[in-house]
């Protein structure tokens, strides 16, 4: 195993490896709040990532971690109470006019429902050619539009001759592979996939996945992908953040978050990701966590995960933990969790 070395930092770019070109997407200390007083909801929590051009970056954590607010977020949907949010050292909010309508070809998405997110009175060139109509100057013939559709028809798989079929006369996954077409119609840079494959079977899961990384290798387009089905983001992603009750509590490459989880939320997760492989030992068992997700109204002091975790002492009800950096030897990106006491460096199936 590659020699490794544990310190305790506060998480930042990196100034070697991958990532010391400009990333393409910088967010740091990003908050935001619903509600007001006692009801004041705290979706995020000093969020910080960075991903570069044609990368992946995996979104994972329960319901109400604060994923889709991230999205959001990253969208310009939504306006952060705090923090900064920089596409290639510019920030979207503080964009107007013509600046802000240009930023948005820039970053588009693929919605989790591929039968809700499609207008069934629209054809399927109609439903690809649509933003368009707000971005006139992308393709600005008839002519030429139609060329196009017929490119990205092709691009995700289907037929030229599907152009003119409307959405119920689809499947699922062709259906899908339609709102990819249309979120790669404006030739963004980023694009953020929010549960993409979650309604669809496993084989075609499978196709629209592939998809998805044949046009990232043609493209070189970077993917924000958001998903509670942690064996399709071990698939696709190159990094993964793990999200809790709004805040970043692990990040590092791929591989390296599902093989040796620092975070005892994290190895919680991982533990609980159904396997075909049934040569497990018997002391990698799954990690029963205890109690309920706390209220996000509520939320605890210190380690926000000690209410649950196996692992918590008395100063994590007082202390918020520092970020723990663990450095391996040939890897890009540090590995980081916000922990006291994190678990030990080794493999979670080991």
């Amino acid at each position: 195993m590659p020699e490794s070395r544990t310190t305790t930092a506060t998480p930042g770019p990196r100034a070697d490896g991958p990532d010391a070109h400009p990333p393409l997407l910088e967010v740091r200390g990003v908050t935001k709040s619903f509600g007001s007083g006692r009801r004041r909801l705290t979706a995020l929590d000093g969020v910080d990532i960075q991903l570069g051009r044609g990368q992946t970056l995996g979104l994972v954590g329960e319901s109400g971690c604060g994923k889709s607010t991230l999205a959001r977020v990253l969208l310009g949907l939504e306006r952060p109470d705090a923090g900064t949010v920089r596409y290639d050292g510019v920030d979207p909010f503080a964009l107007r006019g013509k600046d802000l309508l240009n930023w948005r070809r820039r970053v588009q998405m693929v919605f989790q429902d591929p039968f809700a997110s499609l207008n069934a009175r629209m054809s399927a060139a109609d439903l690809i050619g649509e933003p368009w109509r707000t971005h006139r100057d992308v393709v600005p013939d008839a002519k030429a539009r139609e060329k196009r559709i017929r490119e990205l028809l092709s691009l995700v798989g289907l037929r030229e001759s599907d152009a003119h079929r409307y959405p119920n006369e689809f499947s699922g996954g062709q259906r899908q592979r339609i709102g990819i077409a249309r979120a790669l119609a404006l030739d963004p840079d980023l694009i953020v996939c929010d549960e993409p494959v979650s309604a669809l079977d496993l084989s075609v899961q499978a196709q629209v996945l592939n998809v998805l990384s044949e046009l990232q290798s043609r493209l070189g387009v970077a993917y924000v992908f958001i998903s509670h089905d942690l064996s399709v983001v071990r698939y696709i992603s190159d990094r993964v953040t793990v999200m809790y009750l709004g805040k970043v509590i692990e990040h590092g490459e791929t591989e390296d978050v599902f093989d040796r989880p620092q975070h005892p939320y994290t190895a919680a997760l991982m533990s609980a990701a159904p396997v075909l492989d049934t040569s497990r030992a018997t002391d990698d068992q799954e990690i029963q966590l205890k109690g309920e997700i706390p209220s996000p109204f509520d939320i605890p002091s210190g380690c926000r995960f000690r209410t649950r975790c196996w692992r918590a002492e008395d100063r994590c009800a007082t202390e918020a933990p520092p970020a723990v950096v663990r450095e391996r030897e040939g890897a890009g990106d540090a590995h980081t969790a916000l922990c006291h006491f994190p678990l030990e460096a080794r493999s979670a199936w080991a």
